[in-house]
């Protein structure tokens, strides 16, 4: 079984906002970045597409083909009380503290990047060959494709980011023997 998971392309936000589960529609650079993603994915039709219900992966997966199946747990970190903050204006007795352990400490009012990783790795877990398809197109966020790929590559999730994940970047990845390999070039940080 293939995979094709996909980020997002660019959102409609200033930069330097926390955004997380926040639903952005995408920048008018839409219709370009779509062309370029396009030129990365096989013939559409042989493949199922599922996407994270945000719209700035939806409006991605529609664009794709149809019909689109929409799961949470594809779902950007939830930011809780930070989305739509500029990260600057995050006091800092809640920022540090998850700066030196974002991966266990849990956003206030959100989630831990362990609780997102658990929620990506059971979703990958279940998915299953789709009949008279070859496998998936997945349009999803820089951080389920980071805690997945972690997982692929077997990089700790705190060392994660050193994954570099563009908007609009695509992975090809293929199950083998009950593992997942990775048949794209990543580049690491």
């Amino acid at each position: 079984m293939e995979i094709y998971l996909i980020r997002h392309t660019t959102p409609d936000i200033e930069k330097g906002i926390c955004y997380g589960q926040t639903d952005l529609d995408l920048s008018d650079t839409f219709p370009e970045a779509f062309k370029t993603v396009s030129r990365h994915i096989p013939n559409r039709i042989d493949f199922s597409i599922q996407s994270s219900p945000l719209k700035r992966c939806a409006q991605l997966a529609q664009y794709l083909g149809t019909p689109v199946r929409f799961d949470d747990r594809l779902k950007e970190l939830d930011f809780g009380s930070w989305e739509m903050q500029n990260w600057n204006d995050i006091p800092k007795g809640q920022l540090d503290p998850w700066m030196a352990d974002f991966v266990n400490v849990k956003v206030t009012n959100g989630e831990s990047y362990t609780e997102l990783s658990a929620r990506v790795r059971h979703y990958f877990e279940t998915l299953k060959k789709p009949p008279g398809k070859q496998g998936y197109i997945i349009v999803t966020h820089a951080g389920p494709i980071r805690a997945f790929m972690a997982s692929v590559l077997g990089i700790p999730l705190e060392k994660s980011f050193q994954i570099k994940i563009q908007y609009g970047d695509v992975f090809h990845l293929k199950k083998e023997e009950d593992a997942w390999k990775l048949h794209s070039k990543v580049e690491l940080t």
